[in-house]
């Protein structure tokens, strides 16, 4: 069976660089990950996908060749789809297009060393939305990149502002899809929410432990209740994390806020079934999917490993000892990825 995955990352120096101050003033607890605590894949035993350390993650994710090759072949992953994981809309206003057309080039670059086993999504230049949409436009139709992935917020505020309409716009106009990746939490949240404990409780619980999944989840809900997808009805999103906790609270969504309220054309449920996609980004937990799969279904599922934030431990055994119909694993496994993505089936 044929594994397509759909949330993997690399970095481009450059952008690093650009961000470096931004990131700094935004999340500068950042730093504080992995200063008491180092995290060791290793030192679980159930084949399961488990952070990596910060510096040992850089480093694989620098590696867009054979090294990457390789451990894709020992972990029976056939084909990921490569993001960059730093937020280029932290990076000054003057440098962002630049910066964002030489970092598609170097990817498109990269993947097309390995056409059958990479493909890319762009990075955009938010902090100009006509210029990326422009760019989103130049990755589709000259580069070969199948969409486009936002690292957490485009601005200080959220995809529904009506400044960034540009991209949706066009994303809509492409049928290429938008994957809403976590960020920085808002720093006026950050504190009050998750400040006040131990340096890396605190660093931790504010980033990947649950920080940046709420502004994640928020960034889709603010789009549904905005009614983008009314006025966009072939925008379609990926949501990581099993939906970045929304699914789980879309049946409490529709009670307290039906169509009376929100003016839009459907419930939230329903709006969200049809235009989001959800992947498990490497929280392979039996208890989730099931819920996931029950609430949103098989084709609205595509396998991601969050690779190499993430080991690729067991992703391809889970993957294939689920207990659905072996056209559903198809379907999460490959055929979801390969119809949102247009890319070429498998036989």
């Amino acid at each position: 069976m044929k594994i397509i995955c759909i949330e993997e990352h690399t970095i481009d120096l450059p952008i690093v660089e650009a961000t470096r101050q931004a990131s700094l003033a935004e999340a500068g607890y950042m730093a504080d990950w992995g200063t008491r605590v180092k995290d060791r894949p290793d030192s679980f035993g159930d084949n399961l996908p488990h952070l990596q350390d910060l510096s040992s993650a850089v480093g694989f994710a620098r590696d867009m060749g054979l090294g990457r090759i390789a451990a894709m072949d020992q972990h029976g992953i056939d084909m990921q789809v490569v993001s960059y994981s730093s937020p280029l809309q932290l990076a000054p206003r003057e440098q962002a297009v630049q910066l964002a057309r030489a970092a598609n080039d170097r990817l498109a670059q990269a993947s097309d060393a390995y056409p059958s086993r990479l493909r890319g999504f762009a990075t955009l230049p938010w902090q100009d939305p006509d210029a990326a949409a422009a760019e989103l436009e130049r990755s589709v139709k000259e580069l070969g990149f199948v969409g486009t992935l936002i690292v957490g917020r485009p601005g200080q505020t959220f995809l529904d502002d009506p400044r960034y309409e540009p991209v949706l716009a066009k994303l809509n106009e492409l049928r290429v899809p938008i994957y809403v990746h976590p960020g920085f939490p808002l720093p006026q949240v950050r504190e009050p929410y998750y400040g006040g404990l131990d340096k890396e409780v605190s660093a931790r619980l504010s980033l990947f432990g649950w920080g940046w999944h709420h502004e994640a989840g928020i960034q889709v809900i603010r789009m549904v209740l905005a009614g983008v997808f009314d006025r966009y009805p072939q925008l379609q999103v990926i949501s990581g994390h099993w939906g970045e906790m929304v699914p789980f609270y879309l049946q409490r969504m529709d009670d307290t806020l039906p169509v009376e309220v929100t003016g839009l054309s459907r419930t939230i449920s329903q709006t969200y079934r049809e235009h989001v996609y959800v992947t498990p980004s490497g929280m392979l937990n039996l208890p989730h999917f099931k819920f996931v799969h029950q609430v949103v279904g098989a084709d609205r599922i595509i396998h991601a490993v969050d690779y190499p934030y993430l080991t690729m431990t067991g992703a391809r055994a889970w993957l294939e000892s689920l207990p659905i119909s072996d056209e559903e694993k198809a379907m999460i496994a490959h055929g979801n990825a390969e119809a949102l993505l247009r890319l070429p089936a498998s036989h």
